[in-house]
């Protein structure tokens, strides 16, 4: 943040034409995040058809990316400050192209999810460098323009990302099938790399930065470890293996916290632990945020496997849950400094709300269930998160102190994708290991999913009351 202050203040900002341009190369960044960390909850049935793998394949293909994103996405905003936002965007942009073109030619699930753990890797470093790219170049009178784009282009990044990939595994294209889906980065990465190239401005960091790496090493091998128990549980049974696995997850993770609160200058400010409504905001966004990622997940194999929809089908029947957190997200915008807290609990009750009523629905007409009958939960679902998504961590950090915001909102976004990661392996883990049939396992992850989001609604009163001022 100081950083960023820094350069806005100290370099000639470009011409209007060459400011719109560099936002165009930071937005084309994050929609390409944005769309890998979704495209496979739709193609994950037909990629394990292709390359075998099983239940653990389907867990792993959106975890691994989710994983290696969340952990070193505070690392990636820290190297950018140490040397360079150019540097670190232009490589974390090539090794994200390289590694998607090894995605589109793996051979083998190993090999897959290798190459999306370096997506996630490469991702990390480029998604914390745009907001500071913006502010030396945008006038700070200006720069909320700027912003204002994020929210309706990610909005529908997230709405396009599926049904372009459900298409795309449809049209099975060259015979390819899932394959062009990650092949097409290489296009527009390329593009985006060569527009950086050229307009980026030139910044030398400051050397002086200290980066935690031992704190980050701990905090990627400690989620390694416990998904590593969670998926290989639930593919082949809780034998040593997966047991020893969690077991090591929890020992590391102590190793991590202590690193916390020793380091000179650790990935989350130990300031910000001791205050209450950001560390519940904190428990609360990993528990709500897994849960649903989970569910997107289990709507999308039930689509797929119970219903038998093609790819494209079932991207289609996700589309009221997309439309309904694209309008919530952005009615919220206006009510979250009037509402505060009370926001956040309306957005779990309307979730838990949906799931109960899709809940109803699978176990009553299982895979009858037609299409039409899932607009209106799916919808309701997905007002529900869109209520949550921008809010609760709005308030979560109502009680910080500004010097702190920079390292809280990175903190909870890096935390935002971890759980992804988890909640993409806890939740399918439910789904994969319930037995009675596609019906059955579609109704006991509903219910542990309404269940969880049940628990999150009493905690609620443990948030600030109200966001901070600027926010809204």
């Amino acid at each position: 943040m100081t950083q960023a202050l820094h350069d806005t203040h100290e370099t000639r900002h470009p011409p209007a034409r060459t400011r719109w341009a560099i936002l165009g190369v930071v937005l084309a960044a994050d929609v390409l995040d944005l769309l890998d960390g979704t495209i496979t909850n739709i193609a994950a049935p037909t990629i394990t058809h292709d390359l075998g793998g099983g239940t653990a394949l389907v867990q792993w293909l959106g975890a691994s990316y989710a994983l290696a994103l969340g952990v070193l996405l505070v690392l990636g905003g820290r190297l950018g400050d140490k040397y360079g936002r150019r540097r670190l965007f232009l490589t974390g942009l090539a090794g994200f192209t390289a590694a998607s073109l090894a995605c589109g030619l793996a051979p083998t699930p190993g090999t897959l999810v290798t190459a999306r753990l370096a997506q996630g890797a490469f991702g990390a470093l480029v998604i914390p460098q745009g907001f500071g790219i913006l502010g030396a170049t945008w006038p700070r009178n200006q720069i909320g323009k700027a912003y204002s784009l994020f929210g309706p282009v990610m909005g529908l990044s997230a709405v396009g990302g599926p049904i372009l990939a459900g298409l795309i595994v449809d049209a099975d294209l060259g015979g390819l099938g899932w394959r062009p889906m990650f092949l097409i980065n290489i296009a527009l990465g390329g593009a985006a790399l060569l527009a950086a190239a050229r307009l980026l401005p030139h910044d030398t960091g400051d050397r002086t930065t200290t980066v935690d790496i031992p704190g980050s090493a701990l905090l990627g091998a400690t989620m390694l470890a416990l998904l590593t128990g969670l998926i290989e549980g639930a593919a082949h049974g809780w034998s040593t293996l997966p047991v020893l696995a969690l077991a090591a997850g929890l020992a590391l993770f102590a190793a991590f916290c202590h690193r916390q609160r020793t380091a000179p200058d650790p990935l989350i400010r130990p300031s910000l632990l001791h205050n209450r409504g950001f560390t519940s905001g904190l428990v609360i966004g990993v528990v709500f945020f897994a849960a649903v990622a989970g569910l997107l997940y289990v709507v999308s194999l039930f689509l797929q496997q119970g219903l038998g929809r093609s790819p494209a089908a079932a991207a289609l029947a996700l589309m009221p849950l997309s439309a309904g957190i694209v309008v919530a997200s952005i009615a919220c915008y206006r009510l979250i400094g009037r509402l505060g807290r009370r926001l956040v609990l309306i957005g779990f009750l309307v979730t838990l709300a949906g799931t109960a009523h899709l809940l109803t629905l699978v176990a009553v007409l299982g895979t009858d269930t037609g299409s039409w009958a899932l607009v209106p939960p799916l919808l309701v679902i997905g007002l529900g998160m869109g209520a949550c998504f921008g809010s609760l961590y709005d308030v979560t950090i109502g009680d910080i102190a500004p010097a702190e915001a920079g390292s809280a909102g990175g903190s909870l976004g890096a935390v935002q994708q971890l759980a992804n990661a988890i909640g993409a392996a806890s939740v399918t883990t439910v789904y994969f290991r319930t037995g009675g049939g596609e019906t059955h396992a579609t109704t006991v992850s509903l219910a542990v999913v309404a269940a969880i989001t049940l628990l999150c609604c009493p905690l609620v009163r443990l948030l600030p009351l109200k966001a901070p001022e600027q926010h809204h």
